[in-house]
């Protein structure tokens, strides 16, 4: 090889190897763009797509001696005679039978969208009388009915319990789970579809699961650079309205390609969440705290109680009198100052809080104490 033709193809391999390092970064980049970004579906709804609730009652049967005792719950025997009465049997008026193997209960499910007859959906079975258990019983036919009393589908089918409870001679249970409520999985069938109006309007709507304007904004503008402007039009911070195809086929397909679009939604407001029942609290990122300065301790105060008895002379007319003594023990604990500087951040609010050893009940006191001293910029919230 000659010394120009190795220098050609010394150059021809930086080219190549530059050609390939910018198709490397040009590749890194696009990568790392939509990462910072959020799925559309994972953000909105589409308007009229939703399920809706069904519910209804019914009996199930075949329990091993774990139904309602029917003596504290007189529906469940009147279920059982107008059932009976529907197939020819009829049931003395005062023979008062004592079924413990039935159990009265409420069906419930969702209807998923766009559901059509013959699909099958689950249900969930919950007793409503004071069955211990619905474990190995069948659920019977039992219409599940919408908000407008339509019924929808029919439930039937075996009902699978997680939970179990085993009850002593002398009294004592033990109980794990909920076993008075069960699953039937695909335990019911779709008769009725719900009417929408998903294809019969010129747009539509997709609905923040958050309200935000920015993020309502940028999804405006991903969709009208995406398909041509004008196509979205932002109607407040929940709702974005879209002009669509009136083709079903191609509606369809055009929801698909909205969903599937990458928006970067708006910053969350600072918020701090607080549990008042478990003390759980939960500061958000954006929370900041203008100069304080804090102090927390705890008073404990303990009484103590005992008794002693006053014994009288022998021989003499006294009685014995039982005495009280009180012992109050008033303890203060040694109370921690800190000092929040302008600015602060979660990371620093932790690690302040932290070094002075304060419980989630401190730490909710000295949340309120800030926000009323117009220190925390950040909506409190109690839940």
């Amino acid at each position: 090889m000659s010394y120009s033709s190795a220098k050609r193809h010394r150059s021809e391999h930086r080219r190549l190897f530059s050609a390939y390092l910018l198709l490397s970064l040009l590749s890194l980049l696009v990568a790392c763009g939509p990462a910072r970004a959020e799925r559309v579906q994972d953000l909105v709804t589409v308007a009229g797509v939703r399920g809706n609730q069904l519910v209804g009652y019914g009996l199930v049967v075949g329990l091993d001696g774990t139904g309602d005792q029917t003596t504290q719950t007189p529906f469940t025997i009147t279920s059982i005679e107008n059932m009976l009465a529907k197939f020819g049997v009829l049931v003395p008026p005062n023979s008062n039978p004592q079924l413990k193997n039935v159990a009265a209960v409420t069906v419930h499910a969702t209807l998923p969208p766009f559901a059509q007859p013959g699909q099958t959906i689950n249900v969930t079975v919950s007793s409503i009388g004071n069955a211990t258990s619905l474990r190995g019983g069948s659920l019977l036919m039992t219409p599940l009915r919408g908000a407008d009393g339509q019924v929808y589908a029919m439930a039937q089918g075996s009902v699978l319990v997680n939970g179990f409870g085993v009850r002593g001679a002398d009294g004592s249970s033990v109980t794990v789970n909920i076993p008075s409520s069960g699953n039937i999985p695909n335990g019911a069938t779709v008769e009725r579809s719900v009417p929408t109006d998903f294809d019969s309007r010129p747009y539509v709507t997709l609905n923040l699961d958050t309200p935000s304007f920015t993020t309502a904004t940028r999804l405006t503008q991903v969709i009208n650079k995406t398909f041509g402007r004008g196509t979205a039009e932002a109607l407040n911070a929940v709702s974005v309205r879209v002009r669509a195809p009136m083709q079903p086929s191609q509606r369809t397909a055009y929801v698909a390609a909205l969903r599937s679009l990458n928006v970067k939604p708006g910053t969350p407001p600072a918020r701090v969440i607080i549990n008042s029942r478990t003390g759980t609290v939960v500061i958000s990122s954006q929370v900041r705290v203008m100069p304080a300065a804090v102090s927390s301790g705890s008073l404990s105060v303990t009484i103590t109680e005992r008794y002693g008895a006053s014994q009288p002379n022998p021989f003499s007319a006294g009685r014995t009198v039982v005495l009280p003594h009180s012992s109050i023990n008033v303890r203060q604990q040694k109370a921690h100052m800190f000092k929040f500087p302008a600015g602060v951040n979660l990371n620093q609010i932790v690690r302040a809080v932290n070094s002075v050893g304060a419980t989630p009940s401190d730490l909710v006191a000295i949340l309120e104490a800030l926000k009323e001293a117009g220190a925390l910029h950040a909506q409190l919230i109690v839940i």
